[in-house]
């Protein structure tokens, strides 16, 4: 009898133990404590979503952290830095910046400005700088791999400077910034056009240029990331549809934001939380009762 009651009051701890653990707060994996910066501190947008529509509300930390609630199969609202990028008059030396912490890590991510994409050299095709690389792997998805380097490359690089392009490509919408709780990886969703072709077509100022691209051609916008001290650079030029489009409210237009492109970087694996910590530990010492009782039986 001893030994049934001794039996039954370790099975009880044991599994008193692993609750503790079920319950215990997951590793963290979603950006907390966001907050926006930078010297065009003001110059953003944030969109929440009905699971139909995104549409524009007010400006406040409340609705950025709501914003960015979401992930790769269910995208939800975004916020856009640098919302003015492609007003005329555009002071291509300023950023917008969405700062916060994930995995116990502070991270920060922002819009580009004019020193981003060409450094302090020259801003023509053919220089060792971000536009070019960007610009080569644009052009390279559309079909055009073959002239990269040549004159050919250099004119359509040309025109999309002179249309402002790479200013357009600045004002990144981040909807979601994620990280996998096993390996660290971070994964950041840009809500963009699905079909990026159609988007330029449909715009009086890019419409000459969507004739150089390719049907159903998609790329993101460009957003800049400092993290566990590096700084980088992600585009994307795979979207899946975000069964999303900002079609209601100020503003509206009825085809933005249906393609969420995911881009991924590397990151440090979340530190559980303290009360995990503690439900190991409890657990551990549970067991080492258990093995003593055992003896004692």
């Amino acid at each position: 009898m001893v030994g049934i009651v001794k039996k039954f009051l370790i099975g009880a701890s044991v599994a008193a133990g692993m609750s503790a653990i079920a319950t215990a707060p997951a590793f963290a994996g979603t950006l907390t404590g966001a907050t926006i910066g930078g010297t065009a501190a003001s110059d953003y947008y944030v969109y929440d979503s009905d699971g139909t529509n995104t549409f524009l509300v007010p400006n406040n930390a409340a609705n950025v952290q709501k914003a960015l609630s979401g992930n790769a199969a269910s995208p939800t609202g975004n916020v856009e830095l640098r919302r003015s990028s492609e007003q005329a008059n555009f002071d291509f030396t300023k950023n917008t910046t969405l700062t916060g912490q994930i995995g116990g890590k502070d991270i920060t991510l922002s819009s580009l400005t004019e020193s981003d994409w060409f450094g302090a050299g020259p801003k023509t095709y053919g220089q060792t700088n971000l536009a070019n690389k960007w610009f080569n792997d644009f052009i390279t998805k559309a079909g055009y791999g073959g002239v990269v380097g040549s004159g050919i490359a250099a004119n359509m690089y040309t025109s999309f400077f002179g249309l402002g392009g790479f200013q357009a490509s600045s004002d990144p919408n981040i909807s979601y910034v994620n990280q996998n709780d096993s390996t660290g990886e971070i994964s950041i969703g840009l809500a963009g056009h699905f079909n990026l072709k159609e988007a330029y077509a449909n715009s009086p100022k890019f419409a000459s240029f969507a004739s150089l691209l390719p049907n159903g051609f998609q790329a993101s916008e460009v957003v800049k990331y400092t993290y566990d001290g590096k700084t980088d650079y992600l585009y994307s030029f795979l979207a899946t549809n975000s069964g999303l489009v900002n079609g209601a409210g100020q503003g509206a237009d009825g085809k933005s934001h249906n393609g969420n492109y995911e881009v991924k970087m590397p990151g440090s694996k979340a530190v559980p939380e303290p009360s995990s910590v503690l439900a190991l530990m409890a657990l551990g010492g549970i067991l080492a009762s258990k093995r003593k009782l055992m003896k004692q039986a």
